[in-house]
């Protein structure tokens, strides 16, 4: 077997691997992809060779750079490249590159993003922001608050909840996402003790 067919080879069970991770479907990763429900079961089974057409919607879809799905060598370049997604005006920066599980971003948000606090939402999952810089407005059910650079706040993202920045400068954040309902857990030493 040539280093080629043994990294082809490898590609069906990291297939598989990344969708059992996101508790992912056949289905479901069919619709995400538009490919086959058959097509995508024959490449994980190892029964179909990857091509470029198939991997590019697999790695859109499992959130993976394509050199991750073929377990591409190392360049010997430790620095990973972070592509900026722009949501709503709001900056998103990646930090975890692994499918499913806890999400990690840098999130920079407009002055005034979010304007005037709007309908509360609710959705599946947990959520952890930590203010680098600006402020933060956040409103879960009937509290509202506002964090400073320094603090921190978890919710379940089933509790309706609105956020923004109520000032006229960018705010900076470090966010957590797990998705229906894995929980980050933070420790902290008591107040008046130090960490």
């Amino acid at each position: 077997m040539t280093d080629l067919e043994g990294v082809l080879d490898a590609v069906g069970p990291r297939l598989r691997e990344l969708r059992r991770q996101r508790g992912a479907t056949l289905t479901q990763l069919s619709e995400d992809t538009g490919i086959s429900v058959s097509t995508l079961s024959r490449l994980e089974s190892g029964q179909r060779r990857p091509t470029l057409e198939l991997l590019l919607p697999l790695a859109r879809a499992h959130q993976v750079p394509l050199d991750e799905l073929v377990d591409a060598p190392e360049t010997g370049d430790p620095r990973v490249r972070l592509k900026p997604i722009t949501r709503h005006g709001a900056t998103f920066i990646p930090l975890t590159r692994r499918p499913g599980g806890l999400q990690a971003y840098k999130q920079v948000l407009p002055p005034r993003w979010g304007g005037d606090p709007g309908e509360q939402r609710s959705h599946e999952g947990w959520e952890w922001v930590y203010v680098l810089s600006g402020r933060l407005r956040l409103l879960l059910g009937d509290t509202d608050v506002t964090l400073t650079p320094g603090e921190a706040a978890e919710f379940d993202t089933r509790t309706p909840h609105w956020m923004g920045n109520p000032d006229d400068r960018p705010a900076e954040l470090l966010a957590l996402y797990g998705p229906q309902g894995e929980r980050l857990h933070v420790r902290a030493a008591p107040a008046g003790r130090p960490s």
